[in-house]
This record gives structure tokens, C-alpha cells and sequence, in this order.
């Protein structure tokens, strides 16, 4: 039995960017913080693009830590929401064309999330990557990292436990 020819690469990467932009615009937060999204396969990576209004603190000058945490738990969720996609996008399950704010399904809910402020963040562009420890049918744990200049040189870190949404297929949802 012959295998089905898989699908051309653009069409495959196309779907995913379109569900990760359906996402994204089903929360209206992102874009009114500046946070944006590069995706290079099933990897993420935020970026918090600098503007005036981030800076808490003048004298240092420093980004506010609450558009610090705000960064970090966005990148987790998105994360996680993307995660819940994945199969669905790489089968062609799911019809991205049809994706809207309105038919996504549910979006983890925050049960916790701690910040870990280790540097002032500077005056311009920060980007941060989640990592997804654990996720099952009720709960999820993210790790997340924030940088600026250097990947190495962390200006914060969060760890963050998300109650997830009610599977289509369980009754609940």
C-alpha cells in the first residue's frame, strides 16, 4: 500500500502561521502590549518590541515589571494554546482558514505564575521562549525565559501552572 504524498512544505507552514495568527488575535492584550511572535517550526519565540509606555521606572530607565510579567505569562499561554494545536495543524484536522478569535478552542486559564526578576529590563526589545514541563488533560506547567541582548544573560524567568480547557470530546466543554 502506497503512503499519501505529503503536503508541500508552504502549504504546511502557511497553516501554521495562520493558527498561530488566529491565536494571537483572540487576545486583544498582545497587540495593545507590542508582542509579537516568530515561529520556526513548533518553536516560539515572543518578542516584547520596546516602546516608551513599558518603562516603570525613569531614572534607571527600566521596563515595569508587571509589563515584564504581563510578557512572560502571554508567551506561556500562547505556547500552550499552540501546544493543544499542534496535532490538530500537522494532520490538517484543523481548517485554518476557518480559525477565528471566535472558533478557537478554549485558552488555559492561570492557576499560578511566579516571576523571577533577575536584571532591570532595558530600555528595548525582549524576547522570551516557554517551555512546556508537563501537560495533561487538567493541567499544564510552563517554564518561560526572557532576554534581550544575549540568550544567555536571563532579565527574567517565570514558572507558571494553567488549568486546561475542557476537551470538545469530553462533555465538559
Amino acid at each position: 500500500m502506497a503512503r499519501p504524498r505529503p503536503e508541500p512544505v508552504h502549504v504546511v507552514k502557511e497553516r501554521r502561521d495562520r493558527a498561530l495568527a488566529a491565536l494571537v488575535s483572540g487576545v486583544p492584550y498582545i497587540s495593545t502590549m507590542g508582542i509579537s511572535f516568530d515561529r520556526r517550526g513548533d518553536e516560539l519565540t515572543a518578542v516584547l518590541n520596546y516602546q516608551d509606555k513599558l518603562i516603570g521606572n525613569q531614572l534607571l530607565p527600566a521596563i515595569h515589571g508587571g509589563a515584564t510579567a504581563s510578557f512572560l505569562e502571554v508567551t506561556a499561554i500562547v505556547e500552550l494554546g499552540f501546544h493543544l494545536l499542534w496535532d490538530e495543524i500537522e494532520t490538517g484536522r484543523l481548517d485554518a482558514d476557518s480559525l477565528t478569535p471566535e472558533t478557537l478552542p478554549g485558552m488555559p486559564k492561570t492557576i499560578d505564575f511566579t516571576v523571577d526578576y533577575l536584571r532591570a529590563g532595558l530600555p528595548r526589545d525582549a524576547y522570551a521562549r516557554a517551555t512546556v514541563n508537563r501537560s495533561g488533560r487538567r493541567y499544564a506547567s510552563v517554564h518561560v525565559e526572557a532576554w534581550q541582548d544575549n540568550r544567555q544573560k536571563l532579565f527574567a524567568q517565570a514558572t507558571g501552572h494553567f488549568l486546561m480547557p475542557a476537551s470538545k470530546d469530553s462533555g465538559t466543554g
